[in-house]
């Protein structure tokens, strides 16, 4: 199954919870102090796709289901938290269980609503994020390097890998640098995937503005981190544009299957090939698989039918090897 749920972290009162219920439309408590979000809490928002209602017409389907995306709603992290400050050591595990990470930054001055360091400055508090998670995926990396000692020390090959790898993206963190910023290989890659590092994550920043209040000056373009978002939980907006980068921040795509009990858009990784996007339908699909039989949703709309689009050669049989591209419409022979 693609991974598909998206943490939303950050400092005490910056407008996390607000988010999420707005989102999802989830009672979630959102007072306004600190740690009242204590356990995690998770909500299924559908995916914005034009293209899921054509299809549907199209077909004339009974029903019409979206992709989705996971938010978990986190307790709000203060400075020390690599050390069990707040809630540090249940913060910590609850990132390491999800697949990426919405950090959400204030950028709006607001006296009424507390600021964890007295002042609003958003890079400022990017800085506390990432530094108490570089903080504690160093402490993760050095007790595994501890361990592979004996190993590495009577020579056996994986060991003296997976030690390379490790010291590469220490030297980072101890630079104060994200493990994701690190360039690896594939087979590097599939060394830190077992360590479940925090900064490996992709991160997604989430800027809460207000409409309400005046904000921060800085120009957005420059100094804030890749990739941002604008919303205003408050006002309800930004919110497609951001389930949307949410989507691609998690190396999501979306294929579909179209007929007159339902339309469906399916969510698999980027790269997936046809056998492997079928199991988002079943995990039989992958052992059973024979040939599917694809269309691009632009070519199906502009015939408008599937007759039409046959008649006109544009559905096409693929195999195994084929990678699946977003928007295909898929029908999978098993």
């Amino acid at each position: 199954m693609a991974n598909i749920s998206m943490g939303i972290v950050g400092l005490p009162n910056v407008g996390k919870s607000t988010l999420f219920n707005a989102l999802t439309k989830k009672s979630v408590p959102a007072e306004n102090y600190p740690f009242c979000t204590i356990d995690p809490s998770v909500g299924i928002v559908p995916v914005p796709d034009d293209r899921l209602q054509k299809l549907s017409d199209l077909s004339r389907s009974a029903k019409t289901i979206p992709a989705v995306v996971e938010f978990v709603d986190i307790a709000g992290l203060v400075k020390g938290a690599s050390e069990g400050e707040g809630l540090g050591n249940k913060f910590l595990s609850n990132i390491r269980e999800v697949d990426a990470i919405l950090e959400m930054v204030r950028v709006f001055k607001d006296d009424d609503i507390i600021h964890v360091h007295g002042k609003v400055d958003p890079l400022s508090d990017i800085e506390v994020i990432n530094l108490e998670l570089i903080l504690a995926d160093t402490e993760t990396v050095k007790k595994r390097l501890a361990n592979l000692g004996k190993d590495v020390k009577a020579g056996k090959k994986d060991a003296i890998f997976e030690e390379q790898v490790l010291k590469k993206v220490l030297l980072a963190l101890e630079d104060s640098k994200l493990a994701n910023s690190v360039e690896l290989t594939p087979e590097e890659k599939i060394v830190l995937k077992g360590m479940h590092l925090l900064t490996e994550k992709p991160i997604l920043y989430a800027l809460n503005t207000s409409e309400a209040s005046e904000s921060i000056s800085f120009d957005i373009s420059k100094d804030m981190p890749k990739p941002n978002v604008i919303v205003d939980p408050v006002f309800q907006t930004g919110f497609d544009d951001l389930i949307k980068k949410s989507y691609e921040t998690l190396n999501l795509i979306t294929y579909f299957t179209t007929g007159a009990d339902e339309t469906r858009a399916w969510t698999i990784t980027k790269g997936w090939n046809a056998p492997m996007a079928g199991t988002a339908i079943h995990t039989d699909f992958k052992d059973k698989f024979i040939r599917a039989e694809v269309i691009n949703y632009n070519d199906l709309i502009s015939a408008g039918s599937y007759a039409a689009a046959r008649e006109k050669g544009l559905v096409r049989t693929e195999g195994k090897d084929y990678i699946v591209q977003d928007g295909d419409v898929i029908e999978f022979k098993i």
